[in-house]
């Protein structure tokens, strides 16, 4: 087996009938991820790190906290460290700090550790891209956006629809004009989005 046999088995396995949505974002819960995982390798194996200062199941600065969480498959490990956060996705203050949050966090980064084994990585893509402060706007520039071909059925059409039909309150026009910011809308796929609305 090469080393990179896991990594290509993993990421030919279609996660998307599993995926849910999470505010904006797709999402993949941890009981899926594991299930998949595990089907492929059942000598899989997950290490919950704690603190050597601590004891605890989580790090910290004094002012928020990580977690630390590998996956071990065929005997690579793949460590994930990520903040224990809100619901808007903003650190947690460590005097606000709950085991709930904490659990909820080491389970998102199983998912993670699995992901950069191959497993859903795609669901990740961008989120390592900076946010503009809110109110900020955008710079122009000179150079025009190179824009995505948009077809009915393709890669990109299962996450259009969805964000359709959450934001059909919008109306058609708004909604082309914010899908034409990214894509290439033919007629035959504007048809398709009035379709759905």
């Amino acid at each position: 087996m090469s080393k990179d046999s896991v990594y290509l088995k993993l990421k030919a396995i279609d996660v998307r009938p599993k995926v849910e949505k999470k505010g904006r974002a797709d999402y993949l819960s941890w009981a899926y991820a594991w299930d998949m995982a595990m089907t492929e390798y059942p000598d899989m194996q997950r290490t919950i790190y704690e603190s050597e200062h601590t004891g605890l199941n989580y790090f910290t600065d004094g002012n928020t906290a990580y977690v630390k969480v590998g996956i071990t498959i065929n005997g690579k490990e793949i460590i994930d460290m990520l903040p224990v956060m809100d619901h808007r996705n903003k650190s947690i203050p460590i005097d606000k700090l709950c085991s709930f949050e904490v659990n909820k966090t080491i389970q998102r980064a199983t998912v993670k550790a699995i992901a950069m084994h191959g497993l859903g990585l795609s669901l990740w893509t961008g989120e390592d891209i900076p946010s503009q402060p809110s109110g900020a706007k955008e710079t122009p520039s000179n150079e025009p956006r190179e824009r995505i071909s948009l077809e009915v059925d393709d890669e990109n059409w299962g996450k259009v629809l969805k964000y359709v039909v959450a934001n059909k309150e919008k109306g058609l026009d708004t909604l082309l004009k914010e899908l034409r910011t990214k894509y290439k809308v033919s007629t035959k796929v504007q048809k398709a989005i009035k379709d759905n609305l």
